[in-house]
């Protein structure tokens, strides 16, 4: 039974009574690709963010207002937060990257809050007013693990390319196995073996790094969206208003999520890429 309505909480479907499922539902076919509801929200932010920096940046004015006033804020804002972390040279080069990260999951985050996000799409029941919810038009993004996984592997890919481009292969592996002080004699070797044993663990550190970002961030999401859904089923005829506090807490979660995903792709491209004579120079051109 096809029903555009909002879903109320219901134990008549056992399958259903666990709240959010993990695996994000079908929408429809293209071809051998598999649309899922939260495929289709990524897509819907994607466009929109296109949308508005087109229309923020379409008429640039000396003195900015309105939406470029707030693009610029954005951009200048995320900038200097990104070149303290980075060093400006650093930061100039993965800004694109680093920027449309935090932009991108900020408004999918923000957007799975919407009302009928999750909520409207096709249901099932006895009675048109109680119904459960059995696959929604839409839901949030990151609460589905293949698109924090896809965007953790992209910038693991990118890292990879940026750590190469800046030290060269000799300087990674310097970096990674390479003695981090002068020692001499029979100390230097045992040292050479102590940092050879600590660049196998800073190895597997580099390949758990984009499994510790995707469920962070997956985690994160997945959990709200649980807890806002269990809240709406406390009562059911109230689940208007219980969730709302809740919504507001969501904001702040959603915009720190972001910030972190961002900060943390940030240190680990300073970890690599960003060397103490770099800070030397930037301190004393400051000076």
């Amino acid at each position: 039974m096809f029903l555009a309505a909002v879903a109320a909480a219901s134990t008549s479907a056992p399958e259903h009574a666990g709240g959010l499922p993990m695996a994000a539902p079908i929408l429809f076919h293209l071809g051998p690709l598999v649309i899922t509801n939260s495929m289709l929200v990524a897509w819907i932010v994607a466009a929109l963010l296109i949308i508005g920096a087109q229309l923020a940046t379409r008429k640039i004015k000396a003195v900015p207002s309105g939406a470029q006033n707030l693009a610029e804020w954005v951009v200048e804002s995320l900038l200097s937060f990104l070149t303290d972390i980075l060093g400006a040279a650093l930061a100039k080069r993965t800004f694109w990257f680093l920027a449309t990260l935090f932009v991108f999951i900020l408004g999918l985050n923000w957007f799975g809050l919407l009302p009928g996000v999750g909520t409207i799409g096709y249901g099932e029941g006895e009675h048109w007013y109680h119904l459960e919810m059995v696959r929604p038009f839409l839901r949030g993004a990151n609460a589905d693990l293949n698109l924090p996984l896809a965007m953790s592997l992209v910038f693991f890919v990118l890292w990879t390319y940026w750590a190469f481009a800046t030290n060269g292969p000799a300087g990674v592996a310097k970096h990674i196995f390479g003695s981090k002080g002068d020692f001499a004699g029979i100390v230097g070797l045992l040292m050479a073996l102590v940092f050879l044993a600590v660049g196998v663990l800073e190895v597997i550190s580099i390949l758990i790094r984009p499994i510790a970002l995707t469920f962070r961030l997956y985690g994160n999401v997945y959990g709200g969206e649980v807890m806002i859904d269990a809240m709406m089923s406390v009562v059911p005829w109230l689940s208007w208003l219980i969730p709302l506090p809740f919504y507001f807490y969501e904001l702040l979660v959603g915009a720190v999520q972001a910030l972190v995903f961002c900060l943390l792709c940030a240190v680990f491209i300073a970890m690599m890429c960003r060397h103490d004579d770099e800070h030397a120079t930037e301190e004393g051109g400051h000076h």
